[in-house]
């Protein structure tokens, strides 16, 4: 069932703000923590994406849960489960468009265009929905040094294939554009190696976007504020990647001083959010292929 929501984009945006002026990054998670990483999933284990990857990483921090897992009542009950009485339910958001029909001023004719909007329905976290089966619940996983090298292993597959050129050295970490280049300080002086790749994994999504790949640009609707969009999309695109990785995402402090700026941008457009969630999710895609294309390769060969 379908729940309309006047505000939707509002709705998430002011959560988002009040996340960030409480000082809590709604999208960093300590995965190697819990051992429950990843992106929110379906009743049926898929992976939300876009807005709803953040937005149910918030709501989950904001409500204590611990499992990935969303679905409505009626999926529940299809799984045999109950949802618990009191339960907190949340949105899980997609588009949808109408044809509008209209008639043109200069010609008297029909016409038609397409106008696209935000809908809603209903879901809650797997924590207060009884008799599910087990799979649906978090586990406890501790860190070892298997889990580590497992996790080094899709580290690897992941990066190795991107061809963006990597120098070290310095305090800083950045992609500059010319000479198309991501800077990194070297791996040891980072407190975890971790903590290394959820850093170079930002400014790899910086590097996506360079004006070669996926030519990632604003407009002027943003104005001086649309390289804070950036940072945003990077962040954005550093904690998905980490999410499928396993690892745990912080705010490097090369970029804990957007934090202000994306509370500024947020503000004034509440479409902000949803803009930096998409394409976000269009960096990890294209970055994600790489390795596809290699596997696809040495498949053929």
């Amino acid at each position: 069932m379908t729940r309309p929501i006047t505000d939707i984009a509002g709705e998430v945006t002011r959560l988002m703000v009040r996340k960030l002026e409480q000082g809590v990054v709604p999208w960093q998670r300590p995965w190697a923590l819990t051992g429950e990483g990843g992106r929110p999933l379906r009743h049926e284990g898929t992976p939300y994406t876009g807005i709803n990857c953040p937005w149910l990483w918030a709501m989950a921090d904001a409500h204590g849960y611990r499992s990935r897992y969303w679905m409505t009542a009626r999926q529940a009950q299809e799984l045999g489960g109950c949802v618990r009485s009191g339960a907190t339910p949340t949105i899980s958001i997609y588009a949808s468009t109408f044809r509008k029909a209209g008639t043109s001023p200069l010609t008297g004719e029909a016409t038609s265009r397409m106008i696209r909007f935000l809908r809603s329905y209903l879901v809650y976290n797997a924590d207060e929905i009884d008799g599910l089966p087990p799979w649906y619940y978090p586990r406890d996983i501790a860190p070892t040094p298997q889990l580590i090298s497992e996790r080094q292993e899709a580290i690897s597959a992941f990066f190795d294939p991107i061809p963006a050129e990597v120098r070290h050295g310095g305090d800083r970490a950045y992609y500059a554009i010319f000479p198309d280049r991501i800077q990194m300080p070297k791996p040891e002086t980072f407190r975890t190696i971790d903590a290394y790749w959820g850093c170079r994994a930002h400014e790899t999504a910086h590097w996506s976007g360079g004006p070669t790949r996926l030519d990632r640009t604003f407009g002027k609707r943003l104005g001086d504020k649309a390289y804070a969009v950036e940072e945003l999309v990077a962040e954005l695109s550093s904690a998905m990647v980490c999410a499928e990785l396993g690892l745990p995402t912080e705010l490097h402090e090369n970029h804990a001083s957007y934090i202000g700026h994306w509370i500024d941008v947020l503000k004034a457009d509440k479409s902000a959010i949803f803009l930096a969630s998409s394409k976000a999710e269009q960096a990890v895609t294209f970055l994600r292929n790489f390795g596809a294309a290699r596997e696809a390769l040495a498949t053929a060969a």
